[in-house]
């Protein structure tokens, strides 16, 4: 036995290596307050530089734009915080298209086929979850194929046919804008969508133990956390989400195709690692994620009124991608060495601190 074992058995001490730094440190020495400053930075430059970028109707417009890749990055988060990932989420986007296109076509009423749309995302996220829980099939490869499956449905439902006739209602509250600020309307279900995953994720038992597989499923098991359960909900989350950004991408731009968002998953991806969560799964925030996903847009939105080409934009954001995965290993390594040239802080356990 060591003698810091012994010495914190017999003295009631335990070690908190997350009591190591001050306060102020631990509030704003991370990686999600870094990228909160880095879209602040972005954004006053792009208003500086950029013609045009401070108009509201740029705003706008970027809001409206990310609205898919805003909420799909929500149990997108929660999943790779598990050390899961989700690629399909496009297709379940495209699906969801498609099927709202096909419904609307055949003169189902307009509310029933939302139902039904999201009911298919459901579907597609149970799938996904299934394959990954219960035949224990790596997620990676298991989206990868179903993110194949659903876009193929998608394709063969409509063909390379479009459908563009969809009620007046709809397609105008997809782009409403709150009064004249210019903030779309949308923005509403995106903030009630944010609150509701912020607080299962951060202030729920449910939160606690998806972070709690992420770090280590085995220990996650054995504290009684039902691993399997959990990720199935999760993916199953994912897909009703997707399919209701679906919906929303078939109103906004007033067409079902089966190949509408193709490539959003990397968006996604992009913006979830780079807003600070861990691909190794285990840590991660909603506010940082959120800050990743608008840094993105901003970006995009500012290099196009600059006309910078698609492509350009494309390989930006595989950098970003990149550099999110290594900073986090990067980060990890330095985190491990420091604290292994150092003892921890020792904290009493008595009742205050149990």
């Amino acid at each position: 036995m060591s003698a810091t074992t012994t010495s914190t058995r017999t003295t009631g001490l335990r070690p908190i290596a997350e009591y190591d730094r001050p306060l102020w440190q631990r509030l704003l020495l991370t990686r999600e307050t870094a990228i909160i400053a880095l879209f602040v930075i972005v954004v006053v430059a792009a208003a500086v530089i950029v013609p045009n970028f401070g108009s509201k109707i740029t705003m706008t417009y970027l809001l409206l734009d990310m609205f898919p890749v805003l909420i799909i990055a929500l149990p997108m988060t929660a999943i790779i915080v598990t050390g899961e990932i989700d690629l399909s989420v496009a297709s379940v986007v495209g699906l969801s298209s498609v099927l709202t296109g096909v419904l609307t076509q055949a003169g189902v009423p307009f509310g029933l086929t939302i139902v039904l749309a999201i009911i298919a995302g459901v579907l597609c996220g149970a799938v996904n979850g299934f394959l990954v829980t219960v035949v224990g099939l790596p997620s990676l490869a298991v989206t990868i194929g179903t993110l194949a499956l659903y876009r193929g449905l998608a394709v063969g439902l409509l063909g390379t046919t479009a459908v563009t006739d969809f009620p007046a209602f709809w397609t105008d509250l997809a782009k409403e804008k709150i009064g004249s600020t210019g903030i779309p309307v949308v923005v509403i279900l995106f903030i009630v969508l944010l609150a509701a995953f912020a607080i299962l994720l951060h202030f729920t038992r449910f939160g606690r133990g998806v972070f709690a597989i992420g770090l280590s499923p085995e220990a996650a098991r054995f504290s009684g956390v039902d691993v399997g359960r959990t990720k199935l909900i999760l993916f199953v989350l994912s897909g009703a989400v997707a399919a209701l950004g679906g919906i929303y991408y078939t109103l906004r731009y007033g067409s079902a195709r089966g190949d509408n968002a193709t490539g959003m998953e990397m968006q996604v991806i992009a913006a979830v690692l780079l807003g600070g969560v861990s691909i190794f799964g285990g840590r991660g925030a909603l506010h940082g994620v959120v800050a990743g996903v608008l840094l993105i847009g901003v970006l995009g939105s500012a290099l196009r009124l600059a006309n910078v080409t698609s492509d350009v934009i494309n390989i930006i954001t595989g950098v970003l991608l990149i550099a999110a995965v290594v900073s986090s290993s990067v980060l990890a390594a330095i985190r491990s060495r420091r604290k292994s040239t150092r003892k921890p802080r020792l904290v009493g356990t008595g009742p205050g601190n149990a």
